[in-house]
C-alpha cells in the first residue's frame, strides 16, 4: 500500500521548511520513502508529493507516522498539506467483488 502526502507553500517559506525537514526523524523500518518531490507553480508556489511505501498490515502506524510528519510543518505561514492511502487497481477491485 502508498500514501501520497501533497503539500505546498510559499517560495518565501522555503528555508523553513528545509529546516524543518532536515530534522525529520529516520522513516520506520516497515516503511520506504519515494521522494519528495519537488516543483514550482506558478501562483501556487512550491508542491511537494511523496510516496511512502508500506505492507498492509502496518496501515495503522504508517499512517499515523506520516500524519505526525506533516504536522511538524504547521505554524509556516501559507503551508497546506493533504495525505492519503491510496490503494492499486487490484486492491480497489477486489473491494468491489471484482477480482
Amino acid at each position: 500500500m502508498v500514501i501520497i502526502g501533497i503539500m505546498s507553500f510559499p517560495p518565501e517559506q522555503s528555508k523553513e521548511i528545509g529546516k524543518r525537514f532536515l530534522a525529520f526523524p529516520p522513516l520506520p523500518p516497515y516503511m520506504t520513502l519515494k521522494g519528495p518531490y519537488i516543483t514550482h507553480e506558478v501562483g501556487a508556489g512550491i508542491k511537494t508529493v511523496t510516496i511512502y511505501e508500506f505492507d498492509q498490515s502496518k496501515t495503522r502506524e504508517a499512517i499515523e507516522f506520516v500524519s505526525n510528519r506533516y504536522t511538524t510543518f504547521y505554524g509556516v505561514p501559507g503551508y497546506t498539506c493533504s495525505h492519503g492511502v491510496w490503494l492499486e487497481a487490484t486492491e480497489a477491485l477486489k473491494m468491489i467483488g471484482l477480482a
